[in-house]
Order: C-alpha cells, then sequence, then structure tokens
C-alpha cells in the first residue's frame, strides 16, 4: 500500500463517521431491506384462508410460493450482470418498484393462476433483483471474513416471518381488509421502504484496500482465485456448493411453505397458536443466518454444511417417528429446520467468497443462487403431492433425511477450499 492510498483510507467516511465503523451502516441497511423482501417466509399464514376462499388443493395454494422463490432465484443472475453495470442503487431501486409492485398487483387477483402470476413473477422478479445488492455491498466492504457482515444483512430475511406473519393474519382476518386488500397495503409499504433505502447503497472506492483492520487482519484473496463465472463453471467447488446449497434450501423452504399447516394437522395447534409458531421459527431462521456465517468463517464451507445438514437429518426424523401429535417436538424440530435454512443462506454466499474470490461476487453468487430456486420447485412440489396423496405432510420428511445424508456425502468430498480453480 503506499502512502497515498493509506492517507485516503484513513480519510474516507461513511455517514460521517471513518470508514471501518461506518461500512455497518450497509449491514443495517441491508438487514431492514431483506426484512420487506423476507415477507415471503410468512406466505404459508395466506394458504388456508386461500384454499377456503377459492376452493383450492394444497398443491394450487403453494403455487405462489413456489414461482416466487423459483422467480426470485432465476432473477438472481441476471441481477447480478445489473450490479455490476448499474450499481447496487439503481438496480435496488428498479427491484424494490417491482417487489411491491407484485404485492400490489397480487390484490387484483381473481384466481389462484392470477394471484401466482402477479405475485410469483413480477414480486419473484423484484426481490430476485434487489435481494444480492446489499450482500455484494457488504462484502466488498468486508472483504475478509464476510460471513459474520453478511449474515447479519440477511438475518432480515429470516425474521421478517416474526414480524409480518401476526401482521399478515390480523389483517386477513380483518373484516374490513381481507386477504387481497393485505397484499395491497403490505405492497405499497414495502415499495416506499425498500426505494429509500436503496438510495443508501454503494461499492466502495478502488483505493479502499482489500485487507481488513488490524482486528480482522487478513491477507486479501490471491488474484489467481477471483474466478469469473465462466472460470466458476469449470471448479468441482461450484456443483458441489450448488448441489449441497439446493438440498439444504429445499429442507428449509419445504418446512417454510408448510409450517402453519403442518401446525394446525400434524401437531394439532389451533390457528392462532400455528401463526405465533411461524414468527418463533422466523427467529430462529435469522438467528441461523450470523451464526452459521461464524462458523463458515471458522470452520470453512465443508465442515459447516456438515453440520447443517446433520441438523436437518435429526429433525427430519424426529418429525417423522414421533411428531404426529406432539407440538413440543414440531415446535423444536421446525426451529432447527428454519435455522439451519437461515443457515445455508450465509453459508453459501461466503463460500462463494471464499471459493471464487471478491471481484466478481455479485455475478457469481446470482448464479450460486439458482440453487434456491431449484428446492423451492421441488421441496414445494415434493410436500404438496405428497399431502395430495397421502392426506398428510408427513411422509415428506423421510426423503428430506434421505436428501441430508447425500448432502453430507458430497460437502465431505466437494466442498474443499484446496480445488478452488481446478476445472471439473
Amino acid at each position: 500500500m503506499n502512502k497515498e492510498t493509506e492517507i485516503t483510507r484513513c480519510d474516507l467516511k461513511l455517514f460521517g463517521i471513518a470508514a471501518a465503523k461506518g461500512r455497518w451502516v450497509f449491514v443495517a441497511i441491508g438487514l431492514l431491506i431483506n426484512v420487506c423482501l423476507g415477507s415471503i417466509y410468512a406466505f404459508s399464514i395466506f394458504r388456508k384462508p386461500l384454499e377456503s376462499f377459492w376452493g383450492i388443493t394444497s398443491v394450487q395454494s403453494g403455487y405462489p410460493f413456489m414461482v416466487f422463490l423459483a422467480v426470485f432465484a432465476i432473477a438472481m443472475p441476471l441481477a447480478g450482470n445489473l450490479i455490476e453495470r448499474w450499481g447496487p442503487r439503481m438496480t435496488a431501486t428498479l427491484g424494490g418498484f417491482l417487489a411491491g409492485a407484485g404485492w400490489i398487483a397480487a390484490s387484483f387477483s381473481v384466481n389462484i393462476v392470477t394471484l401466482t402470476l402477479l405475485y410469483g413473477i413480477i414480486g419473484g422478479a423484484g426481490v430476485g433483483i434487489v435481494y444480492g445488492c446489499p450482500i455484494a455491498v457488504v462484502a466488498k466492504w468486508f472483504p475478509r471474513h464476510s460471513g459474520l457482515s453478511i449474515g447479519l444483512t440477511v438475518m432480515g430475511f429470516g425474521v421478517s416471518a416474526l414480524l409480518i406473519a401476526p401482521l399478515m393474519k390480523t389483517m386477513i382476518h380483518q373484516p374490513d381488509i381481507g386477504i387481497m386488500h393485505t397484499f395491497l397495503y403490505l405492497g405499497i409499504i414495502f415499495t416506499v421502504i425498500i426505494m429509500l433505502l436503496a438510495q443508501l447503497l454503494r461499492f466502495p472506492p478502488r483505493e479502499w484496500n482489500s485487507a481488513e483492520p488490524e482486528t480482522l487482519a487478513a491477507a486479501p484473496a490471491p488474484s489467481a482465485f477471483n474466478l469469473d463465472r465462466q472460470a466458476m463453471l469449470k471448479t468441482t467447488n461450484f456443483y458441489a456448493l450448488w448441489a449441497t446449497y439446493t438440498i439444504g434450501c429445499l429442507a428449509g423452504l419445504m418446512a417454510i411453505g408448510i409450517a402453519s399447516p403442518v401446525g394446525t394437522e400434524l401437531a394439532q395447534l389451533d390457528t392462532t397458536t400455528a401463526a405465533f409458531a411461524v414468527s418463533l421459527f422466523a427467529v430462529f431462521n435469522g438467528l441461523g443466518r450470523p451464526l452459521f456465517g461464524v462458523l463458515t468463517d471458522k470452520l470453512g464451507p465443508r465442515y459447516t454444511a456438515i453440520i447443517s445438514f446433520a441438523m436437518i437429518l435429526s429433525a427430519s426424523l424426529l418429525v417423522f417417528f414421533f411428531g404426529q401429535g406432539n407440538a413440543v417436538l414440531y415446535l423444536f424440530a421446525f426451529c432447527v429446520l428454519w435455522m439451519c435454512l437461515g443457515g445455508w443462506l450465509a453459508l453459501a454466499p461466503t463460500a462463494t467468497g471464499i471459493f471464487f474470490g471478491k471481484q466478481y461476487y455479485a455475478q457469481n453468487y446470482g448464479l450460486v443462487f439458482t440453487a434456491y430456486g431449484a428446492g423451492a420447485i421441488i421441496g414445494t412440489l415434493l410436500s404438496g403431492s405428497i399431502k395430495d396423496i397421502t392426506g398428510s405432510y408427513l411422509h415428506a420428511f423421510p426423503i428430506v433425511a434421505w436428501l441430508a445424508v447425500l448432502g453430507i456425502l458430497i460437502a465431505a468430498k466437494g466442498l474443499n477450499p484446496a480445488k478452488t480453480g481446478q476445472a471439473h
């Protein structure tokens, strides 16, 4: 570092304070944006009212959730290119407008098909465009040991249901609001908040040194490991990370999508307690993000992934063998499953930086994130089909348990940083 760059770094201010401290404001901004985006995790609150309102099946009531998450994941790679071209502020502004528009447009739905198209496609695309912006900003302001900062940023997505689920339930059951106006009012609120916060996002200047302050001292990532998207696709790490991310998201998103109905049907909770349970699960989903972010920093992606799959395996088997009519066990197992999903949403972006560097981070993580969409589609179709065939969600859990075993094997073999850069 030359003297001029050192002086520039010392003089750099963010929000009126030294950049080394001011950069944490981006974490707070990202957390608040993610609280709005993460309202999709409370969608199970809508499912039973929609089934009664339109006389639809369990599979059909899951379509908006499934399509939303799938489009969310598909939009992420496209958003990665936009972030590099437009910067995070303009990209997040566009995404915030679309995310809110999806909720607002959903309020005019006349059946589950139009709801799926309006909410799932428009809203999902908007969230997919916004979601990567604060993560990319934080990843570049915290180029080394970024697990904690990324975990805290995406924690908002996880804890969103803690705030939104009770609000949704109250609004849905208000005679002068109801299901459709709940979509409308929340959409207006989300649009305003996201678009305002988006104006504060920006990347560090080129003069910002790639090493952390001394409290987190570490050598910058070697330039050989700053792989672009094409180079990343030639590594074994990418395919192992994508496969394990898919399994982790499948288990967690399935648990999120069916949390409320499983609570009432399997654990025999009343609807009010089931809605409260969703808020409880959201706490664990949020806590899982910084927790697994720190674990990834300390243990690396491989061992952190194995821990996650061991937890998913245990929770799935407990529900299957002992969950019928057991409210306490239901609460425990779903807390674990939601926490593990939160963990993967910190583990995977942190692992992307570890394996492939930060220079092309937004584009690379956008592609890695398509695993989230694959997990959403498979998990939703799996749980809904089993419910419609067997009359219960219970038999989905042994399948998830077997997939967790597969995840352990892939993680043990493929999530090895030493192989970064090797051809697939």
